[in-house]
């Protein structure tokens, strides 16, 4: 029987949660796993829609803003008495607009995916700081039903958060995996020049897929908030992006494209979780943390840039040769 990098990653998550079980005194403990499951179920939303735009050949370097700003929005407006219904609603067309901006730059600019989400990110924080909100943190409205519901309630034993990331984990496979959106967003990603050459309309499914990458952004906000009861806009000045970008290509998500499923991503975010837990217990400091994440994230960009090569004719290609 073959062994995958996806069953590989698999069993080395569960040989460090193992070890640190058995090396931490307080790994086990409810206030432990509750933090385990809280990161998580953030990162891993976060990783769903990073790998979706990673599978069409981009990356969106955007998300982590998008997520801070248009959720820290939102727990302004509700601060400033907006009903929450009504907040909740502006941030998430905001997040929707800053997909559809990338996506724009991306398909019809032509501008390296890389470079213009970088890009949409800096403008979306420095608007966010301007404009939005004026302080670094917001809280979320006092006895909100539907934070508290997010962050505390639990479905047959199983925290609410969870259950999110289950759900829509399992939303997004069903979209790759059983419609013809999906199919196309693989052949985007697989050979976008056969994919032009066939007659596929691939611009518009670009932009799609920023958009959706932005709705996901803004749904790990809520879980963010609701979590740590507030947003820190400190968030994207961290290395979370580069966290989600590990959770990708650990689990096995090529970045040359077409390649992966939903289910990388599970077992990427459970490695990058517990991996990250043990590093905060063991007290490691943070910026050998960050040395740590960077070696582990160059290698495996390394050997998916020999496992999963692009092939000559469309790894210098971009949009406006095809």
């Amino acid at each position: 029987m073959r062994l995958t990098q996806e069953g590989v990653v698999f069993l080395l998550a569960a040989a460090l949660f193992a070890l640190f079980a058995a090396t931490l005194q307080n790994f086990l403990t409810p206030g432990n796993m509750v933090a385990l499951v809280r990161s998580v179920a953030i990162l891993g939303i976060l990783g769903l829609g990073m790998g979706l735009v990673v599978i069409g050949r981009g990356i969106d370097l955007a998300m982590v803003a998008t997520m801070v700003v248009s959720v820290s929005w939102v727990l302004s407006l509700a601060q400033a008495s907006f009903p929450l219904p009504v907040a909740l609603l502006f941030g998430f067309l905001f997040a929707l607009a800053v997909g559809l901006a990338s996506g724009l730059l991306v398909a019809y600019a032509t501008i390296p995916a890389i470079f213009a989400t970088l890009a949409t990110g800096l403008m979306v924080y420095g608007m966010g700081r301007a404009w939005l909100f004026e302080v670094d943190v917001q809280n979320t409205p006092a006895q909100s039903t539907f934070f508290t519901s997010l962050s505390e309630i639990t479905v047959l034993g199983i925290p609410m958060m969870i259950v999110a990331f289950g759900l829509l984990s399992a939303i997004i496979w069903a979209l790759l995996r059983w419609t013809q959106f999906g199919r196309l967003i693989y052949a985007i990603g697989d050979n976008p020049v056969a994919a032009r050459t066939s007659g596929i309309a691939i611009r518009p499914l670009i932009v799609a897929q920023y958009v959706i990458a932005s709705a996901v952004s803004f749904l790990a906000g809520l879980v963010m908030a609701a979590a740590n009861s507030g947003m820190s806009t400190r968030v994207y000045n961290s290395t979370m992006i580069y966290d989600v970008l590990l959770v990708v290509v650990l689990g096995g998500i090529g970045l040359s494209g077409g390649r992966g499923s939903m289910r990388n991503v599970l077992v990427g975010t459970l490695l990058v979780g517990v991996l990250l837990n043990g590093m905060t217990i063991y007290d490691i400091p943070y910026t050998e943390q960050n040395l740590i994440k960077s070696i582990i994230l160059l290698a495996a960009i390394t050997i998916d840039s020999l496992v999963n090569p692009r092939d000559e004719q469309t790894a210098q290609q971009d949009l406006g040769d095809i």
